[in-house]
C-alpha cells in the first residue's frame, strides 16, 4: 500500500502500487492485511478497484521530449528506460472489525480469493448452510481468479427490497438474455422454505421472448460456468404463450406460429365485463371529462352485468354482458330521449351519452383481435398459476393503446389475485421491456406509469417484483429505478453515461461500462457497498432471432383455413370438407363466436361442439341421416298413357 500527503487513504478508499506485470485492473477486488492490532484485533480490509494510474520520474512531457533530442524512434533504442510505477485507488467494500471505523491501514494487499469475495460482498450473512437465499447471477473473473457472486433472495424478490432493473445499449448489451439466465437461476435456486415462485414475461419487440422452451447449442465455457453456478443447463419446462388474434381473427398475432410450436400456445381475448373497468387506459384524458367519468362508473356499476330497466325505456329489461348489447343500450336511450325531447338522463346529459357512447364502443374496434364484440374471453390461468411456471403474453405486434390495455390488466389482475393469496404461486416475476415507454420521467400522469410505481413501491409486501429494462435509464422515472434494489449494467452508452444519474462512478469504471462485451455485467447489490463487475453464461434458450430463423412464423393463410387451424390444435382428425358447409351459411363474426366457444371449452368431441354452436341449420356430415326421396304419385289406373 502507498499513502501521500496529497492522496492519503480514508476509512471509503486506499492506494496501492504493483508490479508492471500484475493481473490487477479495474474492478478487481483485493484484500489489506493491517500489519499491526488494532483494539486487540488484526484489522482486515476488502476493496474493488475503481481506478488506476501509470507513474513515470518525469515531471513534464517535455523532460522526455528533449531526453530523446525530439526524435520518438531514440526512445526504443534507448540504453535504459525510465522507471515506471502502477498506482491503483480502490473502493472499501468491507472492514473487519466493523467498528470503529478508521482509515484503511498500512499493509500488504493481496488478490481477493473465493472465500475472501464471499466475506468482501457479504455474502457470507446469506449463504449459510441451512438458511442459504443465495441466487446465482454470473462469476466474478479478476487477478486469474474465478468466484460465483450470489444475490440474497430477501433483497430479489422481497421481503426486505425487490425489483430488479437493468440498462444497456441495445443489441449489446443482451439485457433479455441477463433476465432469462437469472429466471433460471431463480427457478433452481430460490429456497422452497419462501415458497412458490413464477413469472410473468411481456413480449414487446419481435420474436425476444418467443422460444424460451426451445434449447440452444452452448460451448463449452458456457456449460461449465452453468455447473460452476448449479443451474441446468437447459430451457424452461413449463412455459405458457398467450396472444391476441390478428384483425382478421383467422390467426393468433404472434411470430411463434410455425405448426410445430402450436400445443402451448393460447389465444388472449377480452370482453366487455374484462374491459370496461380498465377503459380508462384507452380513454383520452382531455376528452373524457368528470361527466363521463359518472356515467361510465353508472355503466359498470348498474349496466353491465346486471338486469336493468328504466321508465325512459318502457318494459325493456337488458342484460348488457357485450360491447354489441352494450351498443345497442345506447342506441336506445339516445333514441328515447330524443323521441321525448329530454336533453338529460338520470343528469346525464345527452351530448356527454353520444360521446361516452362513441369512445366506449370503439374500444373494440382499436383492440380488434384483443377485444371481443360478443362479451367471451380466454384469459391468464389466474388462480392456477404453477410453481416455476413462464407465462409470456405476446403483444409485440399491438398497437400501443392494445399494449397498455394488456399490461395494465394482466399486472392488475395478478396483484389482486395475490392480496387474495389465490393466485397459485407465493411470488410473480413480472418482466417487462422498454420500461422507458411505459414509465417515462417526463409527460402526462398515465395509467400505466401510476400502476408501476405502485408496483415498484408497494409490490414486494404482496410478492409481486418487477423485473424491467431499458436503454436510458435517466430516461426512465425515478421512483420505479429507485425503488429496484437490483441495479445492473450492460454496455452502455457515452452519453448516457455522461448524465448526473453516474457522477457517482469513476471514469475508469464508465469506460469499462462502454466497453463491455456481450455476457458481461455491473451488478449493483444491497448487499454490496461497490459495483461489481461479473460474466454470466448465455441462457440455454433459443435466442429470438435463431427461433425465427429455425421456426419461421407461418404464412397468412384464407379465414377459412385459419379457423381450420385453430380447431385441429383440439383434434388433429378435422378436415375442411366436415366444416365447409359452415362458412358458406355463416358470416365470419358467427364462426368465430363459434371457434373462440370450443377454444375455451375444449370438449371431447371438437366437430360436433363446433358445429352446434351454429344451431339446427348445420348437422355433422358422419351422423347425418341420408334424406329420404319422397316418392312419385303413382300412376291412376286409368291412365291412357300409362304402361
Amino acid at each position: 500500500m502507498v499513502a501521500t500527503e496529497k492522496r492519503p487513504n480514508t476509512p471509503h478508499q486506499f492506494h496501492f502500487w504493483t508490479a508492471l506485470d500484475s493481473p490487477v485492473g479495474i474492478g478487481t477486488i483485493v484484500r489489506v492485511e493491517g500489519r499491526a492490532a488494532a483494539n486487540g484485533a488484526i484489522t482486515r480490509v476488502f476493496g474493488v478497484v475503481n481506478e488506476g494510474e501509470s507513474y513515470s520520474d518525469l515531471v513534464s512531457p517535455l523532460h522526455d521530449v528533449l531526453g530523446y533530442d525530439g526524435d520518438p524512434e531514440r526512445a526504443s533504442t534507448a540504453h535504459t528506460q525510465r522507471t515506471e510505477i502502477r498506482l491503483y485507488t480502490a473502493a472499501v467494500l468491507r472492514q473487519l472489525p466493523d467498528e470503529p471505523l478508521q482509515p484503511v491501514p498500512m499493509g500488504a494487499v493481496y488478490l481477493a480469493d473465493d472465500a475472501d469475495v464471499q466475506v468482501a460482498l457479504r455474502m457470507d450473512t446469506y449463504l449459510q448452510a441451512g438458511s442459504n437465499t443465495g441466487i446465482p447471477i454470473g462469476v466474478y473473473r479478476g487477478g486469474g481468479m474465478e468466484s460465483p457472486i450470489y444475490l440474497d433472495a430477501d433483497f430479489l424478490l422481497g421481503p426486505e427490497a425487490a425489483h430488479l432493473n437493468i440498462t444497456g445499449v441495445s443489441g449489446l448489451a443482451t439485457k433479455t438474455s441477463a433476465v432469462e439466465w437469472l429466471l433460471s437461476s431463480i427457478f433452481a435456486h430460490f429456497p422452497a422454505s419462501k415458497g412458490s415462485v413464477a413469472a410473468v414475461c411481456f413480449n414487446v419487440k419481435g420474436p425476444d421472448l418467443c422460444f424460451l422452451d426451445q434449447p440452444a447449442e452452448l460451448g463449452d465455457d458456457d456449460r461449465v460456468m452453468y455447473e460452476r453456478l448449479g443451474v441446468p443447463a437447459a430451457p424452461f419446462r413449463n412455459v405458457r404463450y398467450y396472444a391476441p388474434y390478428t384483425t382478421s381473427g383467422a390467426a393468433l398475432n404472434t411470430l411463434r406460429s410455425n405448426d410445430a410450436l402450436q400445443d402451448n400456445v393460447s389465444p388472449l381475448t377480452w370482453g366487455l365485463n374484462e374491459v370496461l373497468q380498465y377503459a380508462e387506459v384507452l380513454l383520452n384524458k382531455d376528452d373524457v371529462d368528470a361527466k363521463a367519468d359518472a356515467l361510465i362508473d353508472f355503466i359498470a356499476q348498474r349496466v353491465v352485468g346486471m338486469r336493468f330497466s328504466d321508465d325512459l325505456l318502457g318494459s325493456q329489461q337488458y342484460a348488457v354482458q357485450s360491447f354489441s348489447e352494450l351498443d345497442r343500450w345506447f342506441k336506445d336511450v339516445i333514441g328515447a330521449m330524443e323521441s321525448r325531447n329530454n336533453e338529460s338522463w338520470r343528469t346525464h346529459h345527452i351530448a356527454t351519452i353520444r360521446k361516452v357512447r362513441n369512445r366506449l364502443t370503439n374500444i373494440a374496434t382499436r383492440c380488434q383481435g384483443l377485444v371481443t364484440n360478443d362479451g367471451a374471453s380466454s384469459d391468464l390461468p389466474f388462480g392456477t398459476f404453477e410453481d416455476r411456471g413462464v407465462y409470456v403474453v405476446d403483444v409485440a405486434n399491438l398497437e400501443d393503446d392494445a399494449q397498455d390495455l394488456v399490461f395494465a390488466r394482466v399486472v392488475s389482475k395478478l396483484r389482486e389475485h395475490l392480496e387474495r393469496r389465490s393466485l397459485g404461486v407465493d411470488h410473480v416475476v413480472v418482466f417487462v421491456d422498454e420500461l422507458n415507454k411505459y414509465a417515462p420521467s417526463d409527460g402526462h400522469e398515465t395509467y400505466v406509469r401510476k400502476m408501476l410505481l405502485d408496483i415498484a413501491e408497494r409490490g414486494r409486501y404482496l410478492g409481486l417484483v418487477l423485473f424491467s429494462a431499458q436503454q436510458f435509464r435517466s430516461q426512465v422515472h425515478r421512483r420505479v429505478v429507485g425503488n429496484s434494489g437490483t441495479a445492473v449494467y450492460g454496455r452502455m452508452d457515452g452519453d448516457e453515461l455522461a448524465t448526473p444519474g453516474y457522477a457517482v462512478l469513476s471514469p475508469a469504471i464508465k469506460i469499462k461500462l462502454a466497453t463491455l462485451e456481450k455476457g458481461q455485467l455491473m451488478v449493483r447489490h444491497p448487499h454490496f457497498a461497490q459495483p461489481i463487475f461479473v460474466k454470466f453464461p448465455r441462457p440455454a434458450t433459443l435466442t429470438g432471432r435463431e427461433g425465427a430463423r429455425r421456426f419461421p412464423p407461418a404464412p397468412e393463410v384464407p379465414f377459412a383455413e385459419g379457423v381450420l387451424r385453430t380447431l385441429r390444435k383440439l383434434d388433429a382428425s378435422i378436415t375442411m370438407a366436415s366444416i365447409e358447409q359452415v362458412f358458406a351459411l355463416y358470416d365470419e363474426a358467427e364462426v368465430l363466436r363459434a371457434r373462440d366457444a370450443t377454444v375455451r371449452t375444449r370438449p371431447k368431441q371438437v366437430k360436433a361442439f363446433f358445429l352446434e354452436q351454429f344451431g339446427r341449420k348445420i348437422v355433422p356430415r358422419d351422423v347425418a341421416a341420408v334424406p329420404t326421396r319422397t316418392p312419385l304419385r303413382p300412376t291412376p289406373v286409368d291412365d291412357p298413357y300409362g304402361t
